[in-house]
């Protein structure tokens, strides 16, 4: 458990510091990191860190097709967890 601990914390922190990091390049209209890597951070659990850092850096809050992909995957990580659980309450 501690693993999958620390892979989190890691994964958040980096969601974190890419989206900052995303919004600074753009203010100075420097070369930017592709959504797709921002949202392949998102879906291996680093949804946590890049909302957080989208509320507090305003980044990525107005693009509409970025924060459908975003609420997407979130909405698959709940359920996905839901079901995770579920199969460990349940027993056949």
């Amino acid at each position: 458990m501690n693993f999958v601990f620390y892979f989190l914390l890691l994964i958040n922190v980096l969601a974190f510091i890419l989206i900052g990091y995303d919004k600074i390049v753009a203010q100075k209209n420097k070369r930017r990191i592709p959504e797709t890597t921002l949202l392949t951070f998102v879906f291996f659990g680093g949804t946590l860190g890049s909302g957080l850092a989208m509320l507090l850096f305003r980044h990525k809050t107005r693009k509409t097709s970025y924060l459908i992909k975003f609420w997407l995957i979130v909405v698959l990580q709940v359920l996905a967890t839901i079901g995770w659980f579920y199969s460990k309450t349940v027993s056949l």
